[in-house]
């Protein structure tokens, strides 16, 4: 065949730069959507008092555990079988509780028939507590759907509902003290605002990260679970990275025997009258709370099926850097949020890390008494000086400098320590979030802080 007298397909015309198309477009929610990004470059050798992680590393037997991966294994998909029963059995240790599948010491006989517990499947498994973030909201949030949260509080929780185009109420803290909006809180879950149409509905989600990043504040466990039993149809989300710090936990509630929380068939109303008891003390429960009934099911999420706890290895057993956390409660909840995940989000480094750290809580509980000693010794020196802040759960706190707080940040970065500007936050503009770590570390720190922040020694 003669080629040269075949048709020739016209060869498309070579546009300059200035006269290309745009790429396609994303959807109109991401087009609008600015990406959230931490300065996390740079950080290397440096004193790390700016995301509030482990400052000293992981448990040695997390870094055996890694070493003692085989080479062939890398070219192997990860496995997860275990893993969420040893996430069972750590909450067992740290919590007092029964999980279903860990083993259990007691005979069968002694163990309490309606003792609540745990099953596997209440437990995900996801890319970092991020990740967890992200896949909740792509299974349950939809356009035009209300996030219900507090200002200021973890900046990842906006760009998450925005890509989904729902609309967020965020209602501050109460000042002075930063104290917790409980009132507002209940009223936007439960009552229509006034001049509301037939066409109002409760938010979609109500996202509570307790202890809150960055203001520290403090919500009682029975007030968080009256919230969900007064809003049945709003996935409230309780974000407990900080909680070994405090404590403030709801799931020893839920799965104590005899545990005090709310049966089924609450009724909402009564669930307000009960949360504003409790909301007021972190602490402490109100009469009325200590008065519930304590019977409890089996299943500890059968009477609060609308709550998911988010919980991470990254501040207390220090792998932040192999991304891995947990999202623990109702199965069904917790199958409809994995399965907007991949098939193998987490890898093979970070199971084999959340193994070994899972079975050293000793390194976690030594790791978190150094923090709490460290923060009373600085807290201490920041009184002593008159230096204004604020401090309450987690492992931060927020310093007011009397020089603007942008180049005390700088001059800290130029002493080899790096801090949070909170610049631009609601509440809190002007501070600075310096995140806790050891004795020495924080010794350091106040050492160089003095001086940048030109303070009389």
């Amino acid at each position: 065949m003669d080629r040269s007298a075949a048709p020739q397909a016209a060869s498309p015309a070579r546009r300059s730069p200035a006269t290309a198309p745009p790429p396609p477009p994303a959807r109109s929610e991401v087009e609008s959507l600015q990406a959230y990004s931490a300065p996390l470059e740079g950080r290397r050798g440096l004193l790390r008092l700016d995301f509030n992680e482990n400052t000293v590393g992981p448990s040695p037997k997390v870094v055996e555990a890694i070493r003692a991966i085989p080479a062939d294994e890398y070219a192997i998909y990860p496995e997860y079988d275990g893993l969420r029963e040893a996430v069972l059995a750590s909450l067992m240790a740290t919590s007092g509780t029964i999980a279903a599948d860990a083993p259990s010491t007691e005979p069968a006989a002694e163990q309490p028939g309606r003792r609540p517990s745990l099953r596997s499947e209440q437990v995900g498994l996801f890319n970092g507590v991020d990740a967890a973030i992200h896949a909740l909201f792509q299974a349950y949030g939809a356009p035009g759907d209300r996030l219900l949260t507090t200002s200021p509080t973890f900046g990842y929780y906006t760009p998450c509902a925005r890509m989904q185009g729902m609309a967020i109420e965020a209602i501050p803290y109460r000042m002075p003290g930063f104290g917790f909006p409980f009132e507002e809180i209940l009223a936007a879950l439960t009552t229509a605002p006034a001049g509301a149409d037939g066409s109002w509905r409760p938010p979609r989600l109500l996202l509570l990260c307790n202890p809150n990043n960055p203001t520290g504040t403090r919500l009682a466990p029975e007030a968080v679970l009256a919230l969900a039993a007064a809003a049945p149809h709003t996935l409230v989300v309780v974000d407990e990275l900080y909680e070994a710090f405090t404590g403030d936990s709801v799931l020893p509630l839920l799965l104590a025997p005899g545990g005090r929380h709310d049966p089924e068939g609450q009724k909402p109303g009564d669930a307000s009258v009960r949360a504003a008891d409790v909301a007021a003390s972190p602490e402490t429960a109100s009469p009325e709370t200590a008065a519930l009934p304590t019977a409890a099911p089996a299943d500890p999420f059968a009477s609060c099926p609308n709550l998911l706890v988010l919980r991470s290895l990254s501040k207390t057993a220090g792998i932040a850097g192999l991304r891995i956390g947990f999202a623990i409660g109702a199965a069904a909840v917790v199958d409809r949020v994995s399965r907007v995940t991949g098939p193998y989000d987490i890898n093979s480094f970070a199971v084999s890390a959340a193994f070994a750290a899972l079975a050293d809580q000793a390194y976690v509980d030594a790791f978190v008494a150094e923090v709490l000693a460290a923060r009373q010794w600085l807290v201490e020196r920041l009184v002593a000086a008159g230096v204004r802040h604020h401090v309450d759960g987690g492992n931060y706190l927020l310093i007011w400098p009397q020089r603007p707080a942008a180049a005390v940040d700088q001059a800290l970065r130029e002493a080899g320590i790096l801090v949070r500007s909170m610049a631009g936050k609601p509440l809190i503009d002007g501070s600075l979030r310096v995140s806790l770590g050891t004795l020495e570390q924080m010794g350091r720190f106040w050492d160089a802080f003095v001086v940048c922040d030109a303070r009389p020694v």
